[in-house]
């Protein structure tokens, strides 16, 4: 096996431009555990953890840009403010492990288990591609992720990181898995209030073959949140009969599979309640603003 060691963007971007079936690594948490059960052996790594473009993150006319080389632990401590990503985060394996895994590196495996794609499908978030000649690209996270660890990323192209709106409004991460911690995920979910624009955003993982979106849910609670006054009066109270059918809507919006971590239908059952208790401190956290 060749590694490849690039000092810059502009020589990695080079390197994967000659070498098209290169495997980018960086924390390695994704790569180095498929080549330990001999699950796959590329002929060609890159490590692309020393490049600093890629551990950049920065805030831009209203958005937020965050280099697919900066790790958990940076965002835990660096982005405060970005609840639902930094839960997340905070869910990530064992402190070694957020010190190397990347959001990049949730992006290139393109798990619908990876613990960071529901809170940035929930953010609209798009993903920037770049290959040598200094052309990008950027793509929708819907566009993006195509199937079970599938990707639209080219062979010839790297991940540079993800961009967002910033959300004005509470959001928050749920997982569940067979314990606390140090797991993949059984399901996840993320729940994002939209101030701005009256809207209730709810993603899903582990739950589908990819990440999706419960638009359904979605359209309801904007509703309700309407018909209670709520997006008016944080202080307005929501009956129990809308949270409960915001939870099946949700558990509606899943597909997903028996396999070795779960049933079907307890994966359904599971993003039904964590929907609802989602709703619920979103409710709490804007009626204590």
């Amino acid at each position: 096996m060749d590694v490849l060691l690039p000092r810059s963007l502009e020589e990695a971007l080079e390197l994967a431009a000659a070498n098209p079936e290169v495997v980018p690594i960086a924390g390695g948490t994704d790569v180095m555990v498929e080549l330990n059960m001999d699950l796959g052996r590329p002929e060609t790594l890159m490590d692309v953890s020393r490049l600093p473009e890629l551990g950049e993150w920065r805030r831009e006319d209203g958005h937020l840009f965050l280099g697919a080389g900066v790790t958990y632990t940076r965002i835990m401590r660096e982005l405060p403010d970005h609840m639902a990503l930094v839960q997340a985060s905070r869910s990530v394996g064992s402190p070694q492990i957020r010190n190397r895994g990347t959001v990049g590196g949730n992006l290139g495996t393109g798990s619908p288990a990876g613990d960071a794609l529901p809170v940035l499908a929930a953010w609209d978030a798009e993903v920037i591609l770049a290959r040598a000649g200094g052309s990008t690209r950027s793509v929708p996270w819907r566009d993006y992720l195509t199937g079970v660890k599938q990707t639209a990323r080219e062979p010839d192209e790297l991940i540079l990181g993800a961009r967002w709106s910033v959300p004005r409004g509470p959001g928050s991460f749920s997982k569940i898995g067979t314990r606390n911690a140090m797991v993949i995920a059984v399901a996840n979910l993320c729940l994002q209030v939209h101030e701005d624009g009256r809207s209730v955003r709810v993603a899903l993982g582990s739950v589908a073959p990819t990440v999706v979106r419960a638009e359904l849910a979605e359209t309801f609670a904007a509703q309700a949140f309407e018909d209670a006054g709520l997006w008016d009066d944080p202080r307005a109270t929501l009956g129990p009969d809308a949270a409960e059918r915001f939870g099946e809507l949700v558990a509606d919006a899943a597909n997903p599979i028996d396999d070795v971590r779960g049933t079907s239908g307890y994966r359904r059952y599971a993003v039904g309640v964590m929907a609802r208790r989602a709703l619920g401190w979103a409710l709490a956290d804007r009626a204590a603003a």
